[in-house]
């Protein structure tokens, strides 16, 4: 398989493994909560802070359980104003560091920094996500060919699984009506969302129908609808039959078909369909043509298409930032709609879904939005960092506070705002709350145990470690080293204990001399022969490929999660 290269990639393939750890602080009075409830990671949430930390930091809570991924990551445009801002300590990373990712041409590694911002991210991501999972993402011909590569080898490393296999498509979709091939003599009116399942049990479970076509304008009792054609290609010569008036029983105006088109069906079929209220009719004969109702309840699923969001209708993702927040913050915002429709079809009514790019917001209200229509309990975690870019650090706008939280209190609660008439003046319209919580989350500022070597000799026991890592996976006190409380317990293996049929190790020894890590020894003589199918290893050291490790999971039929432990002791 083509692989990429791009400069800092031999650094940021494993830098994931190594992010520091950092706490997550619950901020109650920025949190949506009902009253006396406190905020928690089981429900809605909104983290501030950076993504590749703040996913970090999910790890030990939230590993395998996001059902749905989708991210609208920077598109590389060299009009964004964004900042790659990784803490790499390389010299090649330093002098990126800080500074506006430039535009093509005046920044000769413009995507070289795109890649080494996303890789890990994705990298992250593909651990947060459940085998069954799908991740999503959105992006442009800037960077959809960086993308595809990197997603291939990415995705395409897991259990069971290879890039052919797990790349689901690339939906295109139609994001603007204005023409500029005055411009650049085509006029480029699309973007793509890739779709990846993260291994081959992932699939699309959701709702395969567009609901965005049904309306119930007449109160209906059958519910939502949408219309299908009642004119068909039968000449008169041909089909007489089908050749005949139909009245509106309510105003009286008669409909005939010329010559070239008959009805679709035989007059006393569509005489009944009249006294049945299956006919949709337009306001008056001059305005259009009968069509028949066909209800949400009586249309059959079939397969998305890889083009069948092209044309969602309405105003911009801008004017409806505009309207919920009554200014303009965001240029271009993906559309509720659009982002609904998406989560719709690929994830079920308890879906936990994750975005790292939270920006105004759109994934939760879309989120909440849909929960709203079918009573589902989807929940939401959005990940903003404080600034995006140089702009927003000099007018001290915290996004995730002002915007993101800001956009999701006001889906919550209900919001209004004013709406221009077309005789001149305004009116006042308002939006009701669709309801739920919320906790606000920030990532601490400092690492959970500070940074390289800055322990001294005073290096933490494994005891110490033992337990915070057991309580962070499981939520559950460690029992100890003393094999008769601990029965899980292994000290020449390194097994701290098990839960829910899953096994945890430590590989760690507090000293300056020895490296304890996963290597074909430990997979070969410890995992093999656990009797859990599922291993969670922390070590100090990972020292086999990912293509080694996910080679020993298919031969042997286990699951191993590793991580570093969770800061850098030596």
């Amino acid at each position: 398989m083509p692989t990429l290269h791009f400069k800092g990639k031999s650094v940021v393939e494993t830098y994931h493994h190594t992010v520091p750890h950092h706490t997550l602080e619950f901020i109650k009075k920025y949190s949506v909560l009902e009253k006396g409830q406190e905020p928690s990671l089981d429900g809605n949430l909104i983290i501030e802070g950076d993504s590749l930390i703040a996913l970090k930091a999910l790890l030990p809570t939230h590993a395998r359980r996001i059902n749905c991924i989708y991210i609208d990551p920077p598109y590389n445009t060299g009009n964004e104003g964004w900042v790659y801002n990784d803490n790499l300590t390389q010299p090649q990373f330093k002098e990126w560091i800080g500074d506006t990712v430039g535009k093509e041409g005046e920044d000769y590694c413009r995507h070289d920094k795109w890649c080494c911002m996303m890789y890990p991210r994705l990298q992250l991501l593909k651990e947060l996500l459940s085998d069954d999972g799908i991740i999503m993402v959105s992006i442009d011909d800037n960077e959809m060919h960086n993308l595809r590569l990197m997603m291939d080898e990415i995705f395409g490393n897991g259990p069971a699984g290879d890039a052919e296999s797990n790349f689901m498509g690339a939906v295109t979709w139609k994001t603007r009506n204005t023409d500029n091939r005055k411009k650049t003599r085509l006029s480029v009116d699309h973007e793509y969302v890739l779709v990846y399942r993260k291994t081959t049990s992932g699939a699309w479970y959701g709702r395969t129908i567009d609901r965005s076509d049904f309306d119930n304008p007449d109160d209906d009792s059958r519910g939502v609808y949408t219309t299908d054609p009642l004119l068909g290609m039968a000449t008169a010569k041909s089909r007489p039959n089908l050749h005949y008036v139909i009245v509106n029983p309510e105003t009286g105006d008669k409909y005939q078909p010329d010559a070239s088109r008959g009805w679709r069906v035989e007059k006393d079929v569509l005489g009944q369909m009249i006294l049945d209220n299956r006919i949709s009719w337009p306001n008056d004969s001059n305005t259009g043509n009968p069509r028949k109702k066909r209800f949400l309840t009586e249309t059959s699923e079939r397969m998305p298409e890889s083009s069948f969001w092209a044309n969602v209708k309405g105003q911009s993702g801008a004017d409806e930032v505009d309207q919920i927040l009554g200014k303009r913050l965001f240029d271009f915002p993906k559309l509720t709609a659009f982002v609904s429709r998406l989560l719709d079809v690929c994830c079920g009514p308890d879906a936990l879904i994750l975005d790292c790019t939270g920006g105004s917001g759109t994934t939760a209200h879309a989120v909440l939005s849909l929960n709203d229509s079918d009573e589902g309990n989807r929940q939401f975690i959005l990940i903003q960092q404080k600034h995006d870019s140089k702009k927003d650090m000099d007018g001290g706008l915290n996004i995730c506070k002002s915007v993101t939280r800001e956009r999701v209190k006001k889906a919550i609660k209900g919001y209004s705002y004013s709406k221009p008439k077309r005789g001149g003046g305004s009116e006042t319209i308002k939006v009701k709350g669709m309801g739920g919580d919320m906790s606000y989350i920030r990532v601490s500022d400092q690492p959970l145990f500070g940074d390289y070597r800055d322990l001294g000799d005073d290096l933490p026991g494994f005891d110490d470690i033992a337990a915070y890592i057991f309580y962070t996976e499981t939520s559950q006190q460690w029992l100890g080293s003393d094999r008769r409380k601990n029965k899980g317990f292994d000290k020449k293996t390194g097994r701290i204990g098990e839960h829910g049929k899953r096994s945890y190790y430590l590989l760690y020894s507090p000293n300056d001399k020895l490296d304890a890590g996963v290597d074909t020894v430990f997979l070969n003589d410890v995992a093999a022969n656990d009797p859990n199918h599922e291993l969670v290893v922390y070590a100090e050291k990972i020292w086999i490929h990912r293509d080694q490790l996910r080679a020993w999971e298919r031969e042997h039929g286990k699951r191993i999660r590793t991580m570093i432990v969770p800061f850098n002791l030596k």
